[in-house]
């Protein structure tokens, strides 16, 4: 199997991630694949992974053409699937199509999964490149990553902050330390996400819709996920009222004392309960659930209780923090995270792979955390 590849296996290999980037948040639990098929040194078909249930990356690529492709080289970002799942194996199309070479990006991580399509694809004759532009590849399925191996929901938390670390003022009120242009980004997040989840706090102080409102066109909303131990989300909070294609899941814990949940009946709200650990729900045993859910990745935003709860976890997988020019000027705002830190500054988490973008004054601060 060669690892060398050249200047055009980098090249192809990237139009195979813009390929794979169109299905990004429509494929869980599956993730997200793209092709292109190269004869004489052009494109002459393409082919991404749509959603779950619909033909894989490669297939599309062959159909285009057919399924007749002699003496033609095949790109795709993830190792060929050699099982039967919902689709039929991609090898046995690439097989039959006489593609001659496959690059592929990654290897499939999935243990679940009895794969080979590597070592398939080469016992009958194809030429095999693996690993190009692999940390790319996995970049694009973080979450597909996170979910296959630790059986999880992939977590980004999002934080909106003045530039004195306050994210609402000593009352809780927080609309709007952003702009506009910030907060629709955040709206472009929910649309590529599974979930996003918070507290029975944000609820009960913003009344937060958690839809993804686009500019242009409709966008997917994601389950909303609410942590409410004691089941204290108002009948009328807009989570449970507003019409949406998807549902709100109210977590609450067990042998706690809750709520009527029979106010609830019929409104597209689903209610589980998950053990309690110091008085609250335990978060691990919860993106557990979430993960057996199908759940792959989950946009956490806030507030601070639950950021902090999920830090000490270590439950936190990416950050996107907002920076906006503003100062509360004063010591008794909330934070991003509440709960008890470190007492050295040496102990402080790190970022690392840090991204900056601006979004007019206002800056994003993209980063992974290195526990």
């Amino acid at each position: 199997m060669k690892t060398n590849p050249n200047d055009a296996d980098i090249a192809f290999m990237r139009q195979a991630l813009r390929e794979a980037r169109k299905g990004s948040g429509r494929t869980s639990p599956n993730p997200a694949v793209g092709a292109v098929i190269i004869r004489k040194g052009e494109v002459v078909s393409r082919g991404y992974h749509r959603q779950a249930g619909l033909p894989h990356a490669e297939v599309e690529a062959l159909k285009r053409l057919g399924n007749h492709c002699p003496g033609d080289t095949l790109y795709v970002t993830l190792e060929p699937c050699n099982h039967v799942g919902k689709t039929p194996p991609c090898t046995q199309a690439i097989l039959k199509s006489g593609i001659q070479r496959v690059v592929v990006g990654m290897k499939d991580p999935n243990p679940r999964v009895a794969g080979g399509g590597c070592e398939f694809l080469m016992a009958h004759g194809i030429d095999v490149t693996l690993g190009v532009l692999e940390a790319e590849c996995q970049r694009l399925n973080e979450d597909f990553l996170v979910s296959v191996t630790d059986g999880r929901s992939f977590v980004i938390a999002k934080s909106a902050m003045t530039l004195d670390g306050w994210i609402a003022t000593s009352g809780g009120h927080s609309k709007w330390i952003t702009n506009e242009a910030s907060r629709a980004f955040v709206h472009r997040l929910r649309n590529r996400v599974d979930a996003v989840m918070v507290g029975i706090g944000t609820v009960l102080a913003d009344d937060p819709s958690l839809t993804a409102r686009l500019k242009r066109g409709k966008g997917k909303d994601p389950l909303r996920v609410i942590v409410d131990t004691h089941l204290r989300t108002p009948r009328n909070a807009k989570v449970v009222t507003q019409h949406s294609s998807a549902d709100t899941l109210i977590v609450t814990g067990e042998g706690e004392e809750t709520g009527d949940r029979d106010r609830f009946f019929g409104d597209g709200v689903s209610i589980i309960t998950c053990p309690v650990r110091d008085g609250k729900i335990d978060l691990k045993i919860l993106m557990k659930r979430l993960g057996e859910m199908s759940i792959m990745s989950l946009l956490v935003e806030g507030g601070a209780a639950i950021t902090g709860a999920l830090l000490r976890e270590k439950l936190i997988d990416k950050f996107y923090i907002f920076k906006a020019p503003k100062l509360l000027g004063g010591d008794d705002g909330i934070p991003m995270a509440a709960g008890p830190g470190p007492e050295r500054m040496d102990d402080s988490l790190v970022l690392k792979e840090i991204r900056l973008r601006r979004f007019g004054d206002d800056t994003l601060i993209t980063g992974y955390p290195s526990y």
